[in-house]
C-alpha cells in the first residue's frame, strides 16, 4: 500500500528523533523485574534496526516502524493500551501512522488493549481465523483451554484473516504469520527481517505456547488439538530466527539476557524455546494419564 509522501517524510523525521534518544535495553531492564506486573510502565527500547519494544514491564508489545506506516503486535491489557501508546509516542512516532495491528494469542492480557489502540490509530486488525471471533466479541472461545477463566474484554474490529505462512505487507515491511495454536486456538507467532548498520536479524515474536488450562480441561481429551499444538512447535523450531521475543518477556529470558550483557541475538533461541514447551506439554499429557490414586 502506498501512503502520501507527507507521511513518508514524517516517518523519516520521527525515525531520526528515535535514533537520537536513549533507547538502550538496559534502561528497561533496570526499571523492570522478571515476571513483573502486567501494567507496570517500562521505557521503550530498540530491539534492532526498526524494531522497538513498546510494551510494559510484564507484557510485551512490539512496534516495527516503516517509512510508509508501522505495524504493532499485541495491545496489552485494556489499561495497558495507554502505556503502549505513550511508549510509541515517546519514541517520536505518531500513533496515527500505525497501519496494522497484529496479535499473538487471544487472551485479555495481550489483546484487550487492541480496541483502544485501534480507536486511536485507525489501524486495521489482522487476525487468525480462530482468534477473529474472540477479538470481535471480547469473549473467549469454548475451544480455549482456559475457557471460563477470563472476564470479557473490549471488542475490536477485525479487518482481515491471515493463515499460516501468509505475509502481512506494509510498504517495505513484511511479517510472516506462523500458526502456533496451543496456549489458545488462534495463537500466532510472527517473523520478520530488521536491519541496521551492523547487519540484519531475523526476529521472531513467538507466542506464549505454555500448556496452561482451567482445572477441568484435559489436553489428552483433544487429540486433534494436541496434534495441531505439536505441529506449531515444529514450525517454530524450524523457522529462521536470530532474535526471539515473547508476549511475556521473561518467557524468553529477555531481561536476564540484557542484564548479562549477552544481547538478544541467539540463533538457537527459537528451537530451544519450542523444545522447552514441547517438554512441558508432554509432561502435562503424562500427568493427565497417570492412574488415579487409591
Amino acid at each position: 500500500m502506498s501512503l502520501p509522501l507527507a507521511l513518508v517524510a514524517c516517518s523519516e523525521q520521527h525515525a531520526g528523533e528515535a535514533a537520537s534518544r536513549d533507547l538502550s535495553a538496559e534502561r528497561w531492564a533496570e526499571a523492570c523485574e522478571d515476571w513483573d506486573e502486567w501494567d507496570k510502565p517500562g521505557p521503550p527500547f530498540r530491539v534492532h534496526g526498526n524494531t522497538y519494544y513498546v510494551g510494559t514491564c510484564g507484557i510485551a508489545a512490539v512496534l516495527i516502524a516503516g517509512e510508509e506506516g508501522h505495524v504493532l503486535i499485541d495491545g496489552g491489557t485494556a489499561e495497558g493500551a495507554a502505556l503502549i501508546a505513550a511508549n510509541i509516542e515517546a519514541l517520536g512516532f505518531d500513533l496515527e501512522d500505525v497501519e496494522f495491528l497484529l496479535h499473538s494469542h487471544e487472551h485479555f492480557d495481550h489483546v484487550a488493549g487492541l480496541a483502544e489502540l485501534q480507536r486511536r490509530s485507525g489501524a486495521r486488525l489482522i487476525a487468525s481465523k480462530a482468534a477473529a471471533p474472540v477479538l470481535s466479541t471480547g469473549e473467549d472461545a469454548p475451544s480455549d483451554p482456559q475457557y471460563g477463566m477470563h472476564e470479557p474484554f473490549p471488542a475490536a474490529e477485525v479487518s482481515a484473516v491471515v493463515e499460516n505462512g501468509e505475509t502481512v505487507r506494509q510498504g517495505g515491511l513484511e511479517l510472516t504469520a506462523i500458526a502456533t495454536p496451543g496456549h489458545a486456538a488462534g495463537a500466532l507467532s510472527w517473523r520478520w527481517e530488521s536491519c541496521a548498520e551492523e547487519g540484519c536479524e531475523t526476529i521472531v515474536y513467538a507466542d506464549s505456547l505454555s500448556p496452561v488450562s482451567s482445572d477441568d480441561y484435559r489436553f489428552s481429551d483433544h487429540p486433534a488439538y494436541v496434534e495441531a499444538y505439536e505441529a506449531g512447535l515444529d514450525r517454530l523450531a524450524a523457522s529462521p530466527c536470530t532474535i526471539l521475543l515473547t508476549p511475556h518477556p521473561s518467557a524468553s529470558g529477555m531481561r536476564t539476557k540484557i542484564e548479562g550483557g549477552e544481547g538478544l541475538r541467539d540463533e538457537a533461541a527459537c528451537a530451544r524455546y519450542a523444545e522447552r514447551v514441547r517438554t512441558r506439554l508432554r509432561v502435562r499429557l503424562a500427568q493427565e494419564n497417570e492412574p488415579a490414586g487409591d
